[in-house]
């Protein structure tokens, strides 16, 4: 498995998600959290049209690529948004002028549903199995870090 990058505890969590986007070589991402059912926009790196905002600020479970990477419990991506015929892949986020998506479910050690993690590209983008490991190895410290109940 390629191997997730370093994370720093104290690093706020925009410093964090700037981390992991360098490190897989992303252009953009969001972290979300569970708070009461849905998932709530913690972390953005990029710049979103309003339309785009709107609809990430809160996402219910199952609708979108973040939300169906939280019902799934699994990874979720795209090679290239603008033309995925999957149905993963709501039609307004054409709009974020992403191509290459994948978003991970945040899963902290026991078990319990956290939030998500996203990264895109501008470009097509196949994500491999390592990367997608990687990237949900990431989510899990997250979750463990910063959102478990301790």
């Amino acid at each position: 498995m390629l191997a997730p990058p370093a994370l720093d505890s104290h690093a706020s969590l925009d410093e964090t998600l700037a981390a992991i986007i360098r490190h897989f070589k992303a252009e953009t991402g969001t972290l979300h959290v569970m708070e009461d059912g849905m998932l709530v926009l913690k972390s953005l790196h990029g710049a979103f049209p309003p339309p785009v905002m709107d609809a990430i600020r809160r996402i219910p479970v199952g609708k979108g690529m973040a939300g169906l990477a939280a019902e799934r419990r699994e990874a979720v991506t795209a090679c290239n948004i603008q033309t995925d015929t999957s149905g993963d892949v709501r039609p307004g986020a054409r709009a974020t002028g992403m191509e290459g998506a994948v978003v991970v479910p945040m899963i902290d050690s026991q078990g319990a549903l956290r939030g998500t993690l996203g990264i895109a590209n501008r470009a097509a983008r196949d994500w491999t199995d390592d990367e997608r490991a990687s990237l949900t190895a990431c989510g899990r410290m997250l979750a463990d870090a910063r959102f478990a109940s301790h």
